[in-house]
């Protein structure tokens, strides 16, 4: 499967037209129809439904269109590193990270490293842990900022000394928005929003105990600023990070969790990456700032 053909279905995708994406690539229709046949040969699958005037996707079209963005995304980054060899330490380092309060370690770190290297830019990219970890095995992602607990076998890290601290968010006129500090017994009755990664939603029936099978669990979310949403329609009571409460407006407020529930948070990247200079340097650099202030592994 050739690079220049997944980039001709992308942009039949994209148009929703194989006649307007011929225009768009400057290749004529037939021409174009011609490869993507081949290609459902190729796969052995049928990627696209006929007989309706826009292109619509199968199933099997809808994944290769995912993996087909991935490839290509990780194509014209390796192209950028392999350019930037032969250049000055410049290029586009990708970090990806959480709304976590760790973050706030992040603008000291790029601003003492871009001006060593002006021509250094930064690309961030906010998920998951788990999607995070994700785009740095397959290559997409250079460094990521990881709330624990999580799967580090293939990667280094400094554990960052920010202990991220886990609270209710709740409506203001909620009647827990009154107390100090939230138990498991005074959510047992209220629908809740849980995190949707497993190793933390395994880390908060820890902290329910025996009353987490009783809980009303109306949704799983995988980002807080979507949670948040939800809570101020009044729906239901959120668990969430301090630190992602920061970014939000005063229409939901957070009480801590009695009692306490924390995390800590890691600066990662993949053992043994073949990683393109500017990546490189700042990866040093890294470890050069935070050795003396935290435990690196």
């Amino acid at each position: 499967m050739e690079i220049r053909v997944l980039r001709y279905y992308l942009a039949v995708v994209r148009e929703e037209s194989i006649t307007k994406a011929a225009e768009v690539l400057h290749i004529t229709q037939p021409t174009l129809s011609r490869q993507l046949a081949q290609m459902e040969e190729e796969t052995g699958v049928r990627l696209f439904e006929r007989g309706t005037r826009k292109i619509r996707l199968t199933s099997e079209g809808m994944l290769l269109r995912r993996r087909a963005e991935e490839i290509l995304e990780l194509v014209d980054k390796t192209k950028q590193e392999l350019k930037d060899q032969d250049e000055q330490i410049e290029g586009v380092i990708s970090v990806g990270c959480g709304d976590l309060k760790a973050v706030q370690l992040l603008p000291e770190l790029f601003r003492s490293f871009h001006e060593q290297y002006p021509s250094v830019t930064f690309d961030l990219y906010t998920a998951t842990a788990d999607h995070i970890r994700e785009r740095m095995e397959q290559g997409l992602t250079d460094i990521g900022l990881l709330l624990e607990p999580i799967s580090m076998e293939k990667f280094e890290f400094i554990r960052l000394p920010v202990r991220e601290e886990w609270v209710a968010i709740l409506p203001p006129d909620s009647p827990l928005a009154k107390k100090e500090a939230v138990t498991a017994a005074d959510l047992k009755e209220m629908p809740l929003i849980l995190p949707h990664r497993l190793n933390v939603k395994n880390e908060v029936a820890n902290w329910f105990g025996e009353d987490f099978e009783k809980l009303h669990i109306l949704f799983t979310s995988n980002l807080p600023s979507n949670s948040s949403i939800m809570v101020r329609s009044g729906l239901a009571c959120s668990l969430s990070i301090q630190g992602s409460t920061e970014f939000w407006d005063n229409s939901i407020v957070s009480r801590p969790l009695s009692p306490p529930m924390t995390a800590s948070s890691v600066l990662a990247w993949k053992r043994q990456q073949p990683f393109g200079p500017a990546a490189s340097r700042f990866i040093s650099f890294v470890k050069d700032t935070l050795r003396n202030s935290t435990h690196a592994f």
